[in-house]
């Protein structure tokens, strides 16, 4: 059996451990969180190294990879500082492929529901596969990195526009500490809704399941969500609020879906690649990556509430 393990600083009341069958290959996943703590997590991966095939880090990023040019998440690389032998992922291999059918699965699976295109990405630096998708898509689009990840009301409407905060912002998100733009260990449980105005407007809400959860309003009837890593009490919630359609880019295993860093570790460990991945000088990683997808099958799956 091969075992691929995401080590969260996420919290660890979403944990969650399964066996699947993948690529021929039985393969165990589990999710264990450190409730933001860094430093357990640093050590929980050195304790593992080399005792497991894959490595997913989960709650964080090694980088972000906008189109092919990767920037190194700098304030995060002491996670992994005792890692020698495992191969860490850390999602970006699913979402710059797997992700970039959202779009074509609601063509196809919701058989025209949405009539308006528009789109509100979360975060489209962290999901550049999925952002990719809306626009290719020709979908009007609000990506919320500034509101979402700096907490400023400030919606950003084009491709230029987002380009232009990467360029501005990558240099200093790169060596702040990782907390300050995502919500980590306890943060995940805390509700804080805002930004009701772009909620509102959107026919498709698109993001990490966290930001999602976190700030959408209560109610949001007939959207339709496109996300990652919902339990069943996230899946309760999108139900609640009205949600019509819920797509998780990830599939659902015994009634949850994991992250993108977890699925990609179960791959890699499902291959039994060996040697390091290195999203800045990927070579034809991506390319197995996409084989892979085709091979399981992976695709985005629907949720209809």
């Amino acid at each position: 059996m091969k075992r691929a393990v995401s080590i969260s600083i996420g919290s660890s009341s979403r944990d969650k451990k399964v066996e699947i069958n993948l690529l021929g290959e039985t393969v165990s996943l589990e999710r264990i969180g450190t409730d933001g703590d860094m430093d357990k997590a640093a050590r929980l991966y050195g304790e593992l190294d080399g005792k497991v095939d894959a490595f997913g880090v989960g709650g964080a990023l090694l980088g972000i990879m906008i189109e092919d040019k990767w920037s190194t998440m700098h304030s995060v690389q002491s996670l992994i500082k005792y890692v020698k032998t495992t191969p860490v992922v850390d999602g970006t291999g699913l979402k710059m492929t797997l992700e970039k059918q959202v779009t074509q699965v609601i063509d196809e699976d919701l058989h025209g529901y949405v009539k308006e295109k528009r789109a509100l990405v979360a975060v489209a630096l962290d999901r550049w596969g999925t952002a990719r998708a809306f626009l290719d898509a020709g979908y009007d689009c609000i990506f919320g990195d500034l509101m979402f990840a700096m907490g400023m009301s400030i919606p950003l409407k084009s491709e230029r526009a987002i380009r232009n905060v990467a360029a501005a912002l990558l240099p200093v998100m790169s060596r702040a500490p990782f907390s300050w733009i995502y919500p980590t260990g306890e943060k995940q449980n805390q509700r804080e809704p805002k930004f009701e105005r772009e909620f509102q407007w959107a026919t498709v809400v698109a993001g990490d399941c966290h930001y999602l959860w976190r700030h959408m309003p209560e109610r949001l009837p007939g959207r339709v969500v496109v996300t990652n890593t919902t339990t069943t009490s996230d899946q309760e919630f999108f139900k609640n609020a009205g949600i019509k359609y819920l797509i998780t880019t990830t599939p659902v295993l015994d009634g949850r879906s994991f992250g993108t860093n977890m699925m990609e570790a179960a791959i890699v460990a499902a291959l039994g690649r060996k040697q390091a991945v290195d999203y800045a000088h990927p070579g034809t990683y991506f390319a197995e990556m996409e084989a892979a997808i085709k091979a399981v099958p992976f695709r985005p799956q629907v949720q209809e509430f």
